[in-house]
């Protein structure tokens, strides 16, 4: 389908691929009705918003390479360019975005599970050289504020992260202004040139399907991973960049937030549970921490979130085009380092670009 001209697109779903593909399209002066099951704009915690919106918001693609492949490092590298791209064509005085590297440190009896980190990443990725070993001081010196006795750990320079929850915020806030018909707390069922809602049946040019694990009705592969966050406050600590505590059940990462706050996350649960966060996970969470810098003890929780992350058995994201309907799918966890990629895949096929993005690894049947 060539859109020589605007045309009128539906897209369900208005997490991070939703949001992303109205701004694109908006200003490629095409109609477009975007639809949310749930609110477009999540203030609490809730179990129908989006899993961009719980997300730490980290462009890892070292990180996210040893435990995926180099596909998943390629389109991460595209990350990394695209979004200081997109943001300054968002027009915005606020940076949500930051290329400051990550930290990778570990306890003394856990330098076996960094040594695994180093050798795996040499094993995905055996020509990148945008990664080293640092020492105790060197640590100092790239964050002051982390425990002293942590002495091993590898420095990721390419890796950064965005502010997630302003990010989409500002996202929401120039589609709106472009034009685009919001239809909120409308949830859907997606077909070829069609949107099914409680009330009736819509016809459009195209729909896109980027409804995450609310499409698992339609779409029977999709499964739902479970996430917890804690966030906290305290102006007793800074950090300029995400950190990652190895350890042999989980990967802590904590990332820096704008006004003193932090999220930590480490979990990653194979249960479609949505209830809140576990006493085992919070306490985990919470003495990870605090080994990481003891000034954290004085810190406030101001929140606890879980959320569903939707994949594929094989954890990688899916694009599917036929006439009428394209669907996008398949983030996991990596949705801010994948999302660029996705997108520019899904604009390639609506607008016949001779360049597909990533063709192979996305359009996988």
């Amino acid at each position: 389908m060539t859109l020589s001209s605007p045309q009128h697109i539906a897209i369900a779903g208005a997490g991070l691929l939703g949001r992303l593909l109205a701004w694109q399209l908006l200003q490629a002066n095409c109609k477009v009705t975007l639809f949310e099951a749930g609110s477009f704009t999540p203030t609490e915690p809730q179990t129908s918003r989006a899993a961009a919106f719980t997300a730490a918001g980290m462009i890892a693609p070292l990180s996210e390479a040893v435990v995926s492949d180099e596909g998943v490092y390629c389109m991460g590298q595209f990350a990394l360019e695209r979004w200081p791209q997109w943001l300054q064509a968002l027009g915005t005085d606020q940076n949500y975005f930051f290329k400051h590297g990550s930290l990778v440190i570990a306890h003394q009896q856990d330098f076996s599970e960094l040594d695994q980190f180093e050798q795996e990443l040499k094993f995905v990725i055996p020509h990148c050289q945008s990664y080293h070993r640092v020492n105790q001081q060197q640590i100092h010196e790239l964050e002051p504020d982390i425990n002293p006795h942590f002495n091993h750990g590898l420095f990721l320079a390419e890796e950064g992260h965005v502010d997630n929850r302003e990010l989409l915020a500002a996202i929401g806030t120039d589609i709106i202004s472009r034009g685009v018909k919001l239809r909120e707390h409308t949830p859907v069922e997606v077909s070829a040139n069609k949107i099914t809602t409680e009330t009736g049946e819509e016809i459009f040019d195209l729909v896109i399907d980027c409804r995450g694990l609310g499409a698992k009705t339609q779409q029977k592969m999709l499964r739902g991973v479970r996430g917890e966050t804690l966030h906290v406050e305290t102006k007793e600590i800074h950090l300029n960049r995400p950190v990652r505590l190895m350890h042999p059940r989980y990967q802590l990462y904590i990332v820096p937030k704008p006004n003193h706050r932090f999220i930590i996350g480490a979990t990653q649960i194979e249960s479609e549970d949505r209830s809140p966060v576990t006493l085992q996970s919070s306490l985990e969470l919470s003495s990870a921490l605090y080994t990481l810098s003891p000034a954290f003890a004085e810190a406030r929780i101001i929140e606890m979130d879980s959320n569903l992350r939707p994949a594929y058995m094989d954890n990688l994201p899916k694009v599917q085009v036929q006439d009428g309907l394209i669907t996008a799918n398949g983030l996991f966890r990596h949705g801010y380092l994948l999302a660029p990629a996705v997108v520019e895949n899904i604009l390639a096929h609506i607008f016949k670009k001779d360049e597909k993005v990533f063709n192979d690894l996305l359009m996988r049947s």
